[in-house]
């Protein structure tokens, strides 16, 4: 399924975070297992704590990816029937009308037929290469009006053009049926991740996910510190801006770029509000992959329909939405944003400010704000300005 990864953006990537994937708190132990991180197995042979966690990290992350590929195959899916769809409508069609000439053709022999000329053979006609061929064999041609002569050659053209169709509808059929296999194997892949990762988790003991939900609150706490570092970056890095855009105003003759500039701001940063309007009225619905609204969305469904609501169309995937803009680095992000995770690329969040953002984090989770560092620094791949 590799081809249904875009070549990755040139813009700034950001060092950044470990898999947004874990379905409670019992995904994170790296912290918690820091005391322990070289622990042997334990004496019972039972995987340790660590272990679990990374397997089950592991699993949530392959999850999300399956379902990007699901998302690719779906909307390939649903394009290419539409064209089987199509194409077979236009063969029934011509196959109709390819009977309504056949019919007619026959009523121009009988007509021959009556005046004297030898009876037609059905199966010369139908045999014959050409029209011309047929009525030189059975030497009617010379006995026909200019009307007749043409409702033969449409005859043979209208069979020639039906049998084209015909062809193409069956490679079409072909490659829909490729398509749907695809499909059911990423829906599979998707199905056995996640029911791999929960029977990991219910095995934990409940001082055990007690421990990880501590360590978690950690965590958190870390990514929101990194998140006011970020929003003090940002707002110094604005203010340098503006500085400098005022510095070059007034030393310019000429104010219409930065009125250019300045309009260009403004049309984002409506679109923008739309989209943040909409993103934060869908905080507490669930995440459930390969869905696009409206009560549950997977990370890339929700991206579409914020940025549909503000009137710009994205493309169903986070391998297709990274390159349907702009991109330009973490510092420099506005609200209304997309950040990419992972070099698949394969989650995608809103930034609302602030070092924050609005996401469909995994399964078993719900759409809300979280740091844009919520799992580290080092999967944050891209951030695109969509419009």
């Amino acid at each position: 399924m590799a081809s249904h990864r875009k070549s990755r953006p040139t813009g700034t990537r950001v060092a950044g975070i470990r898999t947004p994937a874990l379905a409670t708190a019992a995904l994170t132990s790296v912290a918690l297992l820091s005391q322990s991180a070289n622990a042997a197995p334990a004496a019972d042979g039972k995987p340790s704590l660590e272990e679990v966690e990374k397997k089950v990290d592991d699993l949530y992350r392959q999850a999300e990816s399956a379902t990007e590929k699901y998302n690719a195959a779906k909307e390939k899916t649903t394009k290419q029937r539409k064209q089987v769809d199509t194409l077979l409508d236009d063969v029934a069609k011509r196959t109709q009308k390819l009977n309504e000439e056949r019919e007619q053709l026959g009523t121009f022999a009988a007509a021959q037929y009556r005046t004297g000329a030898a009876a037609p053979d059905t199966a010369t006609f139908l045999l014959a290469d050409s029209p011309q061929d047929y009525f030189d064999q059975t030497q009617l041609m010379g006995r026909m009006t200019s009307r007749q002569k043409s409702a033969v050659d449409d005859y043979f053209t209208e069979q020639s053009a039906t049998m084209k169709k015909r062809q193409e509808a069956s490679r079409n059929l072909r490659t829909l049926t490729e398509t749907q296999s695809d499909l059911q194997t990423a829906k599979s892949t998707v199905q056995k991740k996640l029911s791999d990762a929960r029977e990991l988790l219910s095995k934990l003991t409940a001082e055990e996910k007690a421990r990880l939900a501590a360590i978690q609150k950690k965590k958190e706490q870390e990514a929101a510190r990194k998140a006011a570092e970020l929003a003090k970056q940002q707002a110094a890095a604005e203010q340098k801006a503006k500085e400098e855009a005022a510095a070059k105003e007034s030393g310019s003759s000429s104010g219409s770029a930065s009125d250019s500039a300045s309009s260009s701001d403004s049309s984002y940063a409506a679109k923008a509000e739309k989209v943040l309007a909409f993103a934060r009225a869908q905080i507490g619905k669930p995440y459930v992959w390969g869905a696009t609204g409206p009560g549950s969305y997977d990370c890339s469904g929700l991206t579409q329909a914020a940025w549909k609501a503000a009137g710009v169309t994205l493309p169903r995937t986070t391998y297709d939405q990274v390159n349907a803009g702009t991109t330009v680095s973490l510092t420099n992000a506005r609200p209304g944003d997309l950040i990419f995770f992972y070099d698949d690329i394969s989650h995608v969040g809103i930034y609302i400010g602030n070092g924050m953002m609005i996401h469909a984090p995994k399964p078993g989770a719900y759409v809300r704000e979280e740091s844009v560092y919520y799992a580290g620094t080092s999967i944050i791949h891209s951030v695109v300005r969509p419009a």
